[in-house]
């Protein structure tokens, strides 16, 4: 997931922005024309990017030569002869070599401008996905990986939690499992990929709509209305988010509104249930066959909270504390729809509604001019220089180097102070056709020690589809964009900082609700004046930044009604959870009995299911919907904690590089927090966070 003595250096860096943008080294320069760039040596970094559809293949084929012959060497050891040097060392090795070889072959699919270039980018990354499957079921290696940890061989920390790992992994993809056993998992796993597919075809499918007039339509702008075909005198609205949203928002007919999301929460319907509840006995029976008592344990146990128990507990424990501000919430509501539609039941469909209403009385802010203060370089380059001075890095952009398209650039970073090279990143944030369209991080390798005591440094690649400069206007992100852009880059950052010995335990590499903390974390300082001003400024004259009253009204519109949208996303998570611990639950029943409990009293609309239109229920989140509640609480703790009252302080920021950043994965994500703050970690700081704004 403020600052008053730093009042007077604010003054100094609202112009910043300005300067950053036109005086430092990191300002755009336009690219004269397309060229393939000559390879240039790079210390530290061994990947290529700019690989031809042959070359993909090839690079597949020896790399999965390579991994078979490590593993084949491995599992030939006697087990009363496993060594670390023998049973270990070849497999950490083998990850460390071959993890920007194996992203050489997959980036392409995701930025090459070519068709065949794609082609063979994701015919490799079927092929090796197959193949490390495998890999990470061969009963062989796994006899002597474990013979090793049994051993007793005292190592490192560092190694110790590696082989451990290690043993799980292989544990979690069955290789303890006799031979029938392990092709049931297989045939399980073969169902489920089939059920996900078909819950997710369902919504797809779905294509109803509703035929309303422009008297039921009333409060909807103009310009939704002329986007809307007509039929017979009324105005088709298909039931898909883009167009059930801003009806939510903004009808004024409440008979209307309870239609709309009546007839949207039948999304998937029935069909989706059955498709979930055959889901769940089946994740079941997999987790049962692999040794845990339930689906969410299996799920659970790599991640921070470790048992499902601990997360019920969690979920629990914030549904109680946020039911008071929750309840004002509400009260408020309730009192907007009585003095507009007179005594009338408030149900589920007249949140968004009057949330909206509310916020348009308390907040003084056009989300659409706002958008005029963050012209696309200006934002890049004041962030970037807001990354530097937080945590005490050097950025330096590396010229003539061979990238796959003319606008991707190659930055080198340094420790500000030690001058100790630290990696490398690609920016590659403009929009192309063809090219992967949502903002993320891709790690193109990983920062490990070598056998001969070199350091691999790690590299990382920012995508997003920013809009380009046209016709000399510059060219506008909109503040959630914004906010995504830094939210990645900051796991740039955290790759970067790495410093474990291992490959596996890569900045990118973690285990997710750790890794989305430090991210969280920093998405603070896109809501701070401090920060804000640094990478904003009037697209027709930037020397004038954002203001702080809109800066201000940015926050209150993030945490309005937190209350009241926490609890929602709670109820999902708690029927993840519940399904996912216990059998043969009728998921509608558990639904209608949860739903009024948990929002206050607000009933379940009749006839809709939530379950049967929430894919990470179903695919990708099972078990696991918790997750970016619980990082966002930890964020909050750290930012309340350390950062809030000084935001651009460097000793913090380079203690917090050290602490939390550098050790990646080598530790355990809850003692490395502990450690950080000295204390257990506290939901206080993130419910006042998010509640004393609210209203």
């Amino acid at each position: 997931m403020s600052p008053r003595r730093k009042e007077k250096r604010v003054v100094a860096v609202a112009g910043a922005a300005a300067l950053v943008a036109v005086g430092l080294n990191l300002a755009f320069s336009a690219v004269a024309a397309h060229r393939r760039r000559r390879r240039q040596e790079l210390p530290g970094f061994t990947a290529q990017v700019n690989l031809s559809a042959a070359e993909i293949k090839r690079l597949a084929d020896r790399i999965i030569a390579k991994s078979k012959e490590t593993y084949d060497a491995v599992a030939a050891v006697p087990l009363d002869k496993v060594r670390f040097a023998n049973a270990i060392a070849p497999l950490t090795e083998l990850d460390a070599q071959q993890f920007p070889l194996v992203q050489a072959c997959l980036l392409p699919r995701m930025v090459s401008p070519s068709d065949d270039v794609c082609r063979a980018s994701a015919e490799a990354e079927k092929r090796l996905d197959s193949h490390f499957l495998l890999c990470r079921q061969r009963e062989d290696v796994y006899r002597v990986v474990k013979a090793f940890a049994e051993r007793g061989e005292r190592i490192g920390p560092e190694a110790t939690r590696f082989v451990q790992c290690l043993v799980r992994e292989f544990e979690r993809n069955g290789a303890k499992l006799t031979q029938t056993k392990r092709k049931e998992m297989e045939k399980l796993r073969s169902h489920i990929d089939d059920l996900n597919l078909k819950y997710i075809q369902n919504m797809n499918d779905f294509t109803k709509f509703l035929l309303l007039s422009e008297e039921e339509l009333a409060g909807m702008p103009l310009e939704f209305l002329k986007d809307l075909e007509e039929i017979d005198g009324k105005r088709k609205v298909l039931l898909t988010s883009y167009y059930v949203t801003p009806i939510l928002e903004h009808c004024k007919v409440g008979s209307t509104r309870k239609l709309i999301a009546v007839a949207y929460g039948k999304k998937g319907g029935k069909q989706n249930i059955a498709i979930l509840e055959k889901l769940v006995q089946i994740r079941h029976r997999l987790a049962r066959l692999l040794g845990y008592s339930n689906y969410s344990d299996f799920a659970i146990e790599p991640r921070m909270p470790v048992t499902s128990r601990k997360v019920l507990e969690f979920l629990e424990e914030m549904s109680e504390q946020l039911s008071d501000p929750a309840n004002g919430e509400l009260s408020l509501l309730k009192d907007l729809k009585m003095k507009e539609e007179g005594d009338a039941q408030f149900g589920m469909e007249d949140l968004l509604y009057y949330m909206k209403r509310a916020e348009q009385h308390k907040v003084d802010l056009d989300i659409g001019e706002i958008k005029r203060y963050f012209p696309v370089k200006l934002v890049i380059s004041g962030m970037l220089k807001m990354f530097q001075d937080l945590f005490a890095l050097r950025f330096e952009e590396i010229k003539d180097v061979e990238v796959w398209h003319e606008t991707v650039r190659l930055f080198s970073v340094w420790d500000a102070s030690s001058s100790d090279h630290m990696g490398y990143f690609f920016l590659d944030i403009f929009s192309r056709e063809g090219k992967y369209g949502h903002t993320c991080v891709v790690a193109l390798q990983n920062g490990c020690m070598c056998p001969n005591g070199t350091r691999k440094v790690p590299v990382a690649v920012l995508l997003s589809q920013c809009p380009k400069e046209f016709d000399g206007n510059s060219a506008l992100l909109r503040f959630p964009e914004v906010v995504r852009i830094f939210h990645e880059f900051s796991h740039v950052v955290h790759h970067i900082s790495n410093r474990a010995t291992f490959s596996r335990f890569s900045g990118l590499r973690l285990e997710g609700d750790f890794a989305e903390i430090p991210s969280l974390l920093l998405e603070n300082w896109c809501y701070e004046s401090t920060s804000l001003k640094m990478m904003s400024g009037f697209h027709q004259d930037i020397t004038k930044s954002v203001t702080s009253e809109a800066c201000q009204s940015l926050k209150i519109r993030r945490d309005m009604f937190a209350g009241l949208k926490l609890k929602q996303e709670i109820l999902l998570c708690l029927v993840d959870q519940i399904i996912h611990t216990s059998e043969d639950v009728d998921i509608d029943d558990l639904i209608k009995d949860l739903h009024p409990k948990v929002m206050l009293g607000i009933p379940l609309l009749e006839g809709t299911s939530p379950a049967s239109c929430f894919p990470r229920i179903a695919v990708g989140y099972d078990a696991v919907c918790y997750s970016y509640i619980w990082s966002e609480v930890f964020a909050a703790d750290l930012f309340a904690t350390k950062f809030r009252d000084d935001l651009l302080n460097q000793h913090a920021g380079l203690r917090f590089r050290n602490k939390v950043l550098a050790p990646g994965g080598s530790k355990d994500p809850l003692e490395i927090i502990t450690d950080y703050l000295g204390r257990e970690p506290s939901l206080q700081p993130f419910i006042q966070s998010r509640t004393k704004n609210t209203l």
